[in-house]
């Protein structure tokens, strides 16, 4: 019998619901898990890394990659394209290694069609007015541009019932827990003896 297969994990969320610190801290619970790296057209930021923020490639070869069927999701914001990688997921799959993806709702919805056995997962505030709080309590954005975010989260939020699992992130503590929880659920149904990392020698 050969090893148990990986599990992909997909996390959405509204801005300010607490995605961005819920996925670290299941990647320091979880060292094994691999995070998946998105491929885009646009130009490095200062400070990111190739392979690490992201993996830079040109619209052109996006587009090869449309037509020949590579992207296991992707879209095209703000007038560059963003994709993920099917090649590299089944890999993972394959390999046993579990994999997390930070996606947005459009994305679970292309990749569920592709990779069907995804356990996915939506982060919630507890309510509209406290993620409206938080985005303020950032600092930095107009109010316009929370208003944006706000009206954005909404209909994101009609969306969770595509998700397995739902986490109000009402203290976060708690919603760590329940993570962590869920996501060590999926992982012990398998035999740890039979997890293998890549690159071992079994």
């Amino acid at each position: 019998m050969g090893p148990a297969k990986g599990h992909i994990f997909i996390m959405s969320a509204p801005s300010g619901a607490g995605k961005t610190t819920l996925c670290r801290a299941l990647l320091d619970h979880y060292p094994d898990m691999a995070y998946s790296v998105s491929f885009t057209t646009r130009r490095p930021r200062p400070g990111e890394r190739e392979g690490v923020d992201y993996h830079f490639t040109s619209a052109a070869a996006f587009e090869e990659g449309i037509r020949k069927n590579r992207w296991a999701e992707w879209a095209k914001v703000h007038g560059h394209y963003y994709g993920t990688d099917a090649g590299t997921l089944a890999c993972a799959v394959n390999q046993g290694t579990d994999i997390l993806l930070d996606i947005d709702v459009q994305g679970t919805r292309q990749l569920l069609s592709r990779f069907p056995a995804a356990v996915t997962l939506f982060v919630m505030p507890p309510s509209i007015d406290v993620l409206r709080q938080r985005l303020e309590d950032r600092g930095g954005d107009s109010h316009q541009v929370i208003e944006g975010r706000l009206a954005s989260a909404e209909e994101e939020m009609r969306h969770r019932g595509l998700y397995r699992h739902v986490i109000v992130n009402d203290r976060l503590a708690d919603a760590i827990g329940e993570l962590l929880s869920i996501v060590g659920g999926y992982r012990q149904k398998d035999d740890p003896a039979c997890r293998q990392k890549p690159g071992g020698d079994g």
